[in-house]
């Protein structure tokens, strides 16, 4: 398997000469089988270049796994450059919002009203295909394997773990770990401890073993407390996570929008550091756009 990564950071993009070295795009990840099928992981803004590297290999077939539909992971898709041409197939792969009441099909309704893009869906010459997903069903795109996992974030959040061949890849998109919302001292803490427990467990356990785990990292320590409910992991949790759950490889992406790529070095370097003990065994990176992964 292939993994490159098009957009690593989290929020709104950031292009600029302090974000040059890692990437200003918004989160979007290119996985390819053994068979060079296709995945894209989220449609940020970094699904635009990539994008203009597949007019070398028309006609194409994307399938695009959506986390969840906050700006900063779909807002790439109108301009994805093979939807205007003929002969090629986005399939868009994603959860059940019980708010809307709508599948998947939403994130382009929404983005392709004629009064915020010129060109609506009707329009477009590719093929449009909607894949309405639930969590823990597996399924079969080519020769891979994609199973969704509800994760925490303000609205619904799927992980995906991909698998093909033996090789096994897991994203988060955004995500907090879950944590208690009462206080020790109130009646409901050791029952809703419980389910914390439990669901920590049972993301742990969809991540077991994977060869590649690339997971929301966007705060320190230090800033984690007055970011809280805002759905975002840290270095931290995300290398705690790796290493409970047996992962080979960590990823650390989503950086936080304001942070420069010198700062963002020092964060990891403090991050690597503090979890000194929990990094032995475990191989730890910052993501960075263009960067290419294959194993």
């Amino acid at each position: 398997m292939k993994v490159r990564f098009w957009g690593v950071r989290g929020s709104i993009a950031s292009p600029g000469p302090k974000t040059v070295r890692y990437g200003g795009n918004t989160t979007c990840i290119e996985i390819r089988t053994d068979n060079n099928e296709l995945l894209v992981l989220d449609a940020g803004t970094g699904i635009f270049p990539l994008s203009q590297t597949l007019l070398a290999e028309l006609p194409v077939t994307a399938n695009v796994l959506i986390t969840h539909s906050h700006w900063d992971h779909i807002q790439g898709l109108p301009f994805f450059i093979p939807n205007f041409i003929s002969g090629n197939t986005l399939r868009l792969h994603g959860g059940f919002d019980p708010v809307s009441g709508k599948g998947i099909e939403q994130v382009m309704a929404v983005q392709l009203q004629y009064s915020y893009f010129p060109v609506r869906e009707a329009e477009m010459k590719a093929r449009i295909e909607y894949v309405t997903l639930k969590p823990g069903e597996t399924v079969e795109i080519g020769s891979a394997k994609v199973t969704p996992v509800l994760l925490s974030h303000p609205v619904i959040d799927f992980g995906y773990r991909i698998e093909c061949n033996g090789k096994s890849v897991f994203f988060t998109g955004d995500h907090e770990p879950p944590y208690n919302i009462y206080e020790p001292d109130d009646d409901g803490y050791a029952e809703y401890q419980t389910f914390v427990d439990e669901k920590n467990l049972a993301i742990e356990d969809a991540i077991r073993g994977v060869d590649v785990f690339i997971a929301d990292c966007s705060y320190t320590d230090g800033e984690y407390p007055a970011k809280k409910g805002w759905g975002h992991g840290t270095f931290s949790s995300s290398i705690a996570t790796a290493k409970a759950a047996g992962a080979k490889l960590l990823f650390c992406t989503h950086h936080e929008p304001t942070r420069s790529d010198d700062a963002l070095e020092v964060a990891f370097a403090a991050a690597l550091a503090t979890n000194a003990a929990a990094v032995q065994g475990l191989d730890v990176r910052l993501a960075r756009e263009g960067d290419v992964y294959e194993f």
